[in-house]
């Protein structure tokens, strides 16, 4: 669990272990003191949610389908509420006071209204009628996924841990890390009213400090991945700031903001999306930044004689090839993202300026664009430290036993001679008292065929 991407790990000499150390303990010290600074107290506001409605596991165990009454005639246009189911559903309550009762449902319906057969493991909600506290009536709220769930997180981990083995298991918990963060600090901490941008640069800086060295080991490689990466961050943060102000983005870009700032309205919604730049901006910045790191120790490894200017140039080549498919990653992911917005704006009648400019649309191209500038200076970033750790390794270090030393080179008369000269003493060869004819004046191959075997 210690070593990196590269089959072997050159030791960095003293100086250069004792620069990296010096380099990136501070910066280590640094982040943790400020997590702790910005560490909420007492946990995040409390929203007034509204009373909270008791929810039963349960089973359904008959469907009765009913023609739906005519409804009254309705403007032209106006949208419609439901698809048109109508019956009743008898569910089998699974939990809670009233487990093993039979309870009638209507069928759900509506827009987003889960469709249920008999069998499904459904969720109730029992709700009171404001007007008589006596009388309640039972609703299909959704399905059950805890089952589901849990089974495809059994495969998805055992997948890992199967191709991966240690280093599988390794990143398993550096995912779990990444969520403990997410969950105790940045959420919190945002909900609290901390900076939302100061609390993703922290954030972000944390999760990749246990990230990269619990899944790669403590090693100069990583060191240098870290540093490359927080270089990055913090370029990517700087730009956002700039790119969000330059286009007037507010944050209200979504209706999930909207909701939001409803709920919670001391949360800043333009810091918000800059912290959202900066977390979705984490995983692809580790990848490139580990790449690249890993790219120069294997030059170094396969050819020594590389100099530093040389180990940069021919990574950074590997780095504009990752960058070129990481680019179309970065986009689709967003886009993908924004399946039902951009369906939305694609019915939109007004001309495509407006829509590109518009708050929604304009966020996510901002979005993409910030992320993908803070790849492209983490490839030169993370190539140009690489190189200068591993050339000043390379030079200082002992030279190791398994360099590949190059094969001399022979004489050039001897192997010619060697090459002519007759075979004997192989009785399985034909016509082996022929003499051969002499050599050209020009010293060039006059039996293509001969083997070469006793000459070496």
């Amino acid at each position: 669990m210690g070593s990196g991407h590269t089959h072997t790990n050159s030791s960095a000499p003293p100086r250069v272990r004792r620069i990296l150390v010096l380099t990136v303990v501070p910066l280590f010290v640094a982040t943790v003191l400020a997590a702790v600074l910005l560490w909420p107290r007492g946990g995040s506001p409390q929203t007034d949610g509204g009373a909270d409605v008791p929810r039963f596991p349960g089973t359904v165990t008959r469907v009765v389908s009913e023609p739906c009454p005519p409804v009254p005639s309705v403007p032209e246009g106006t949208p419609r509420t439901g698809d048109g189911r109508c019956g009743t559903v008898d569910v089998r309550v699974d939990d809670g006071p009233t487990a093993g009762q039979q309870v009638r449902t209507p069928v759900p319906d509506g827009p987003g209204a889960p469709r249920v057969e008999v069998g499904d493991e459904v969720i109730l909600v029992e709700l009171t009628d404001p007007t008589d506290p006596t009388t309640s009536n039972w609703n299909i709220a959704e399905h059950q996924r805890g089952t589901p769930m849990v089974w495809l997180a059994v495969v998805f981990a055992a997948a890992i841990i199967a191709f991966g083995r240690w280093r599988g298991l390794a990143a398993l918990a550096g995912l779990a890390a990444s969520f403990a963060i997410l969950l105790s600090f940045v959420l919190p901490g945002i909900g609290a009213g901390r900076s939302p941008l100061l609390v993703a640069v922290v954030g972000a800086a944390l999760i990749m400090f246990v990230v990269l060295y619990l899944t790669h080991g403590v090693t100069a490689q990583t060191s240098v991945a870290v540093l490359g990466t927080l270089g990055s961050l913090v370029l990517t943060g700087v730009l956002a700031s700039i790119a969000t102000a330059a286009t007037h983005l507010t944050g209200f870009g979504s209706e999930d903001a909207t909701t939001l700032s409803m709920f919670q309205g001391d949360v800043d919604l333009h810091g918000l999306l800059l912290a959202g730049i900066i977390i979705g901006s984490l995983g692809v910045l580790d990848d490139v930044t580990v790449t690249q790191a890993a790219t120069v120790t294997e030059l170094a490894n396969a050819n020594p004689g590389l100099t530093r200017l040389q180990l940069y140039r021919a990574a950074t080549r590997v780095g504009r090839a990752h960058i070129a498919s990481t680019v179309n990653t970065i986009v689709l992911a967003y886009a993908g993202a924004s399946l039902p917005l951009l369906l939305l704006l694609s019915a939109d009648s007004r001309p495509i300026g407006q829509l590109l400019t518009s708050e929604f649309l304009a966020q996510e191209i901002v979005r993409s664009a910030v992320a993908t500038l803070g790849l492209i200076a983490a490839v030169p970033l993370t190539t140009g430290l690489a190189a200068v750790v591993t050339a000043a390794g390379r030079t200082a270090a002992p030279p190791s036993t398994d360099t590949p030393v190059s094969r001399p080179q022979p004489d050039r008369a001897e192997a010619l001679a060697a090459l002519i000269s007759p075979r004997t003493g192989h009785s399985d060869e034909p016509d082996q008292t022929r003499t051969p004819p002499p050599p050209s004046a020009t010293g060039g191959w006059l039996e293509s065929n001969r083997s070469t075997d006793p000459a070496w």
